[in-house]
């Protein structure tokens, strides 16, 4: 494993990032016929966002699990909630969310 020195880690922590993360959680309408329409707007939406520079990464979870996503935005915890409150899914009530700002590490990146 790479050793890093104090030095080294408080040069790298003046290079992160703010970043804010959701979760995106199962609603009381999550499951049902009518969710179907509202989950293809709502990833449209992600679409969209993603290609606006807002929504870095999009992460849908496929487990049974009450959590149904995670995404990272570029925005403030203020301007995210923004966002998510005009989502369809939240608004339609198949999804809730939870919201966290967060920095990265610098050079943090998902490689291909």
């Amino acid at each position: 494993m790479t050793r890093f020195s104090d030095e080294q880690m408080q040069a790298a922590m003046t290079q992160t990032r703010e970043y804010t993360v959701v979760l995106l959680e199962a609603g009381p309408q999550y499951g049902t016929e009518a969710a179907k329409p509202v989950i293809w707007e709502h990833g449209r939406r992600n679409f969209e966002l993603r290609a606006d520079g807002i929504l870095n990464i999009v992460c849908p979870i496929t487990d049974d699990s009450p959590l149904c996503g995670v995404g990272i935005f570029t925005g403030s915890a203020y301007d995210v909630r923004r966002i998510m409150d005009e989502d369809p899914g939240v608004q339609a009530g198949v999804f809730t969310y939870r919201v966290h700002p967060t920095r990265s590490f610098p050079g943090d990146a998902l490689k291909g």
